[in-house]
């Protein structure tokens, strides 16, 4: 009866002394044979059958639970999780810009070197040609001169002998062409491969103003423009000089009307532009005119601005003072010509509130 019982307590204390959670590891080494689908579990059971003890399970232990970057346990599918931070993402797209900025900068030297290269040959082709006789100037062709002859573009524009179409300064010809007072504008163009071509605006005579002489013993009519640029002295058509200057001119002259009476004293000067108020006034009433009645002037006096007399073909004169109101006493003049037709002598619009005419 002393064996039973001390039999039972070593079996009651051995039980006591296995943990609790152990039990089914326990019937797995006390004999169970079910084989095991891991290498790590074979490894386990064997060591367990050579200790004798049961281990806790890892399903058990809290502590034994695969954390995410384990191995997947077996006969469970296997999933990658990479564990990327936000710096890596960072540093990533920072190399990739800095990728980019240096690719961009590669490109832009490229392109830096290839203009460079273009450059320098144009420049090395642009002064072979700059001397090449192959451009070289043969033809020089004018259009819109009528009051200068060829004499007179020849004296105005110089050619230096060999140039080429790309040496000449086109804008140093226009220039030079423009100091005449003829000349209103000009422009110069290339015509490749040997022409130069010259496109000449000319002043146009918009009437001829007889101007007294120094020593007051004779007139001298002098051309005058419309923007009140003395344009030339017009010399007598049978003298040495007329027969050298454009046979326009004289033309121009005999159809524009001629202002007279302008006070002794005043000096045209070629290319200069008036400054006397009373030849100034008259070209200003000429310039404001638009109906026939500006066809039909002939002749204008210019003693003083206040008084001004236009004579037209008819044989009737204008007592039209100043160039204020130019519209109005126009108006006025016409439709007294008009009212009065074959009747009408002379005309006083200086006051325009105030018109007087008087018969023949």
């Amino acid at each position: 009866m002393a064996s039973n019982s001390r039999q039972k307590s070593a079996s009651s204390a051995s039980r006591a002394s296995r943990p609790a959670a152990s039990k089914p590891s326990a019937r797995r080494s006390a004999g169970a044979s079910r084989p095991s689908s891991a290498r790590g579990g074979s490894a386990r059971s064997a060591t367990s059958r050579r200790s004798g003890a049961a281990r806790p399970s890892r399903s058990d232990s809290p502590s034994a639970r695969p954390s995410r970057g384990d191995a997947p346990r077996s006969g469970t599918p296997s999933t990658y999780r990479p564990n990327i931070s936000s710096r890596s993402i960072g540093d990533i797209r920072r190399s990739e810009r800095e990728m980019r900025l240096r690719q961009k900068a590669q490109k832009s030297i490229s392109r830096l070197v290839a203009a460079a290269a273009v450059a320098a040959g144009l420049l090395a082709l642009g002064l072979v040609l700059y001397f090449s006789p192959i451009l070289k100037v043969e033809d020089v062709q004018v259009s819109g001169s009528t009051h200068l002859t060829d004499a007179d573009i020849q004296a105005l524009v110089s050619i230096p002998e060999g140039a080429t179409l790309l040496s000449v300064d086109v804008g140093g010809v226009a220039r030079s062409l423009e100091r005449d007072a003829w000349v209103e504008t000009a422009t110069v163009r290339r015509v490749f491969p040997h022409t130069l071509v010259i496109d000449v605006t000319e002043r146009d005579i918009a009437a001829v103003v007889e101007v007294m002489t120094s020593d007051a013993k004779a007139v001298q009519p002098w051309a005058i423009a419309s923007d009140g640029v003395w344009l030339m002295p017009i010399p007598e058509k049978d003298s040495e000089l007329g027969a050298s200057i454009s046979p326009q001119i004289y033309e121009d002259a005999e159809s524009v009307l001629t202002i007279t009476g302008v006070p002794f004293g005043l000096i045209p000067e070629i290319g200069s532009t008036c400054t006397d108020e009373n030849v100034e006034n008259a070209l200003s009433i000429l310039n404001g005119l638009t109906t026939d009645l500006a066809d039909a002037i002939v002749k204008v006096q210019a003693t003083d601005a206040e008084s001004t007399l236009l004579t037209l073909s008819n044989g009737i004169q204008i007592a039209f003072g100043t160039a204020d109101d130019i519209r109005e006493k126009e108006r006025v003049c016409l439709q007294i010509m008009e009212q009065n037709p074959d009747k009408v002598a002379y005309i006083n619009v200086r006051v325009v509130s105030k018109p007087t005419w008087r018969a023949v």
